[in-house]
């Protein structure tokens, strides 16, 4: 067991680990801090509990090495990853580790893990039972292993603490309210980015301006925020609910449910799954979730132009509900692996938007530009690819008092 990691003197070099747990994958990246933040390794441990599990990675100036490992479990992928890390050069001087976590209740800025924090991670496991137990198997693992090494969680839902009570609360009975059963908002480490790269783009200005973010992914979510803040979003309780996702339904009638419930015999966790895995794009085109094999397909298929069709249209509605809640729009944003390469479903979204005042230049937008809207145009849209690892490593080396570091370059 290597005990090499300590809180080292400020001003000299240390690094920071970041790491983001899925179902099915775990990305993590390493970054250096002295002067400023820099990326020095990123990897991805894919495939965890299916066939043929692999883990890549790309060093700073090398080309991505792909190889295969063990990793039939979580369990599995975090051996995996440590031993990797503790082959690494670079792993002696690691200060701390930073973890994204989903969900973090009223948590408004990132935690130093502790005992106690765990605990109430897992009391809170049922409102996420898709991210929160592997994300704690995770911390875990690496306590176990390293258990001088600090850890940080950083929430996604932080970034949503600001939004006014009337977005928060769900018509229900209030003694759930008490329970913790509110409107959380998800995605927030990438909207943290964004809104700082665009104060790095236009200024406050821009920034404190009526923004709508859209990071459109896998998983997709809109947040629409004022004078710097988070004032509504389109995830609420669970990262479930909102747009149409790839596999996930998005909002849906609480009636279907109870239909399924009654005449098909469903049970919490065939919900769950359904929900979660069976629906969005892959449920209503019955091929693929991903956008881009749909594009591929929808000339043929009328499933696919039809899950294209609904992802579009939610979008762009919400976007308009997000112009009313904001009093106007100023700037519309794109980020995520929809929103940041597929000229196409940015193009759909954005038709008929014009009363709203965004118009794009088709030029600019074919060619992914950091600006796609006309000159002329009130409302400026952009594309950014977002970077919730720098945040995360940002985070982290704040929450252990390192402070915060000018200039970090991904």
């Amino acid at each position: 067991m290597l005990q090499r990691h300590a809180l080292y003197p400020a001003g000299t070099m240390q690094s920071v680990v970041t790491i983001n747990g899925g179902s099915s994958s775990i990305r993590f990246a390493l970054y250096e801090s002295r002067a400023v933040l820099t990326k020095r390794v990123a990897g991805k441990l894919e495939r965890i509990g299916l066939e043929g599990p692999t883990l890549t990675v790309t060093e700073a100036g090398s080309a991505a090495v792909c190889t295969p490992i063990a990793a039939g479990t979580h369990h599995e992928a975090a051996e995996s990853l440590m031993n990797w890390l503790d082959a690494h050069p670079s792993f002696g001087a690691v200060s701390a580790v930073g973890h994204r976590v989903v969900h973090g209740m009223s948590h408004t800025r990132p935690a130093r893990v502790t005992g106690e924090l765990l605990a109430e991670l897992r009391r809170i496991t049922p409102y996420d039972p898709e991210h929160l137990p592997s994300e704690i198997q995770l911390i875990e693992a690496l306590r176990r292993r390293y258990p001088r090494l600090p850890q940080v969680a950083c929430f996604d839902t932080a970034f949503h603490r600001t939004m006014p009570r009337v977005a928060t609360l769900l018509p229900i009975p209030r003694r759930y309210a008490a329970q913790g059963v509110q409107r959380y908002g998800f995605h927030g480490l990438s909207y943290q980015y964004l809104m700082g790269e665009l104060a790095r783009r236009g200024g406050d200005a821009l920034a404190n301006g009526r923004v709508i973010l859209a990071h459109l992914g896998n998983g997709a979510s809109l947040a629409a925020v004022k004078g710097g803040r988070s004032i509504d979003t389109t995830m609420g309780f669970t990262p479930t609910g909102g747009l149409v996702m790839s596999s996930r339904s998005g909002d849906l009638d609480p009636g279907v449910m109870v239909y399924l419930a009654r005449v098909g015999g469903m049970s919490a966790t065939d919900m769950q799954n359904l929900v979660s895995h069976q629906s969005g794009l892959l449920g209503i085109s019955e091929t693929s979730p991903d956008v881009r094999d749909l594009l591929g397909r929808e000339a043929l298929d009328p499933r696919a132009a039809e899950a294209l069709a609904v992802f579009c249209y939610e979008a762009k509605k919400w976007i308009g509900a997000f112009t009313a809640a904001l009093g106007g729009l100023d700037t519309l944003v794109f980020a995520g692996g929809i929103g940041e390469n597929s000229a196409a479903m940015r193009s759909r979204i954005c038709d008929g938007l014009r009363f709203a005042g965004v118009e794009l230049d088709e030029t600019r937008n074919r060619a992914n530009a950091p600006l796609i809207s006309i000159d002329s145009g009130p409302v400026g849209v952009h594309v950014i690819p977002t970077d919730e690892e720098i945040v995360i490593a940002r985070l982290t080396l704040e929450a252990i008092g390192n402070g915060g570091k000018q200039g970090e370059t991904a």
